[in-house]
């Protein structure tokens, strides 16, 4: 996801927010807004609660900005562990957990390329889909999400979750296996 070029530019970003520069924060919001929104909504499966921990992932960096240190993971991984931790913070704080949500919306795709039937299975099989990955243990539904949902490389998995390769790639594995036979069982694959 981050080649060198790209890490050295967002790095220069960060120093410039560090030293208070809002336009150079602005910069690094535009840039990662996006996958740490997806990255949340995949685990809250709400709209309005995945803006507002988006949004909250991002008043934390700012407030922790002062303190982040170029090592050997990039600010992403960084980003990441916030959005991640908020999460967490987000599911201590709430009292009751609903995994079945009804279909919200039939707005997506209004192309009429698909009917109303074929949408509401769409959504209805995406739905069983992530009920299943909820059910796989708490690393491996990061490593899924973190490679599938959000495109990201083993190595920075690796960084993220401070694990190696091998684990990632062991625990992606697993991961898999165990949905695939989930799946099976529910007659989607």
């Amino acid at each position: 996801m981050e080649n060198k070029q790209n890490r050295d530019f967002v790095f220069k970003l960060v120093s410039r927010a560090k030293e208070g520069d809002a336009s150079a924060f602005e910069k690094l919001y535009h840039h990662y807004v996006v996958p740490i929104f997806r990255y949340i909504f995949f685990r809250v499966q709400s709209q309005k609660d995945a803006e507002d921990l988006t949004q909250t992932v991002f008043l934390k960096t700012w407030k922790a900005l002062p303190n982040f240190q170029r090592r050997a993971n990039p600010f992403s991984s960084w980003l990441y562990k916030i959005a991640k931790n908020t999460i967490i913070d987000y599911y201590k704080k709430k009292k009751e957990v609903i995994l079945d949500k009804p279909i919200e919306d039939l707005k997506l795709i209004k192309d009429g390329k698909f009917s109303s039937l074929e949408i509401i299975e769409q959504k209805e099989r995406a739905k069983i889909i992530h009920q299943a990955i909820m059910q796989l243990s708490e690393e491996q539904q990061e490593v899924i999400t973190l490679k599938f949902i959000e495109g990201l490389s083993n190595k920075e998995i690796a960084q993220l979750m401070q694990k190696s390769e091998e684990a990632i790639r062991a625990l992606q594995y697993r991961g898999l296996k165990a949905l695939r036979e989930k799946l099976k069982k529910l007659n989607l694959l």
